[in-house]
């Protein structure tokens, strides 16, 4: 078994099920991948496997290096590689990983790139509730005080300040896989996905055990 795939936000939309509840889902293009290389055995026993994602654009500007790197495997090549974990030796190199490797109502792990909001103040990025909002405060939206009268006399480290927002990279567990449509290539996920539409996301096994 495979950890895991590479995939694309696509957006979101919702379902019906049969009792007639409205389930709203995160669209995900996962796969078709292409095993480009095998790695060897760590200190837990287990094995990687690099994973290219397949996408429906040629891919341009390809190094010498990286091209030579696809040619070993007799794979085309692709933007995007990924190492995930195997527990068992039947996969070989050119072999493609499909979205079929998950299961309705499974639990999931995605890993992806949350979205960049800029610099921000503290009441946008931690949520503060601000100073006095009559006329004259001049606080209306400053952090206020940071820091100490005389001892120690410094700025403690983890202090909530304005600074640079999203953009990170984000796990999110424990999601759980709706439906799966393998003709296209797409699995629809209940719950937050991050990054925006267009976004590359790797989504991972929650029951695969790393021994």
């Amino acid at each position: 078994m495979i950890e895991g795939i590479i995939g694309k936000k696509v957006g979101m939309t919702q379902i019906f099920t049969d009792d007639g509840i409205v389930i709203p889902v995160t669209i995900v293009k996962a796969g078709p991948c292409l095993i480009v290389q095998k790695k060897g055995e760590n200190e837990k026993n287990l094995n990687k496997v690099q994973l290219g994602f397949v996408e429906d654009k040629k891919v341009k500007n390809v190094t010498k290096p990286m091209m030579g790197h696809f040619d070993k495997a007799k794979v085309p090549p692709t933007k995007l590689l990924r190492e995930f974990f195997i527990d068992n030796d039947e996969h070989k190199v050119g072999d493609s990983v499909k979205v079929d490797i998950f299961k309705e109502n499974e639990k999931v792990n995605l890993v992806g790139v949350t979205k960049g909001k800029g610099f921000q103040g503290v009441v946008r990025r931690w949520n503060f509730g601000g100073g006095p909002k009559s006329h004259g405060s001049m606080h209306h939206r400053r952090p206020g005080s940071i820091g100490m009268c005389a001892f120690p006399g410094e700025v403690m480290k983890g202090q909530k300040m304005p600074g640079r927002m999203g953009g990170k990279n984000k796990t999110v567990k424990g999601l759980k896989v709706v439906k799966i449509d393998l003709e296209n290539d797409l699995i629809l996920i209940k719950g937050a996905v991050p990054g925006f539409n267009g976004n590359y996301v790797y989504i991972l096994k929650d029951s695969f055990k790393r021994r």
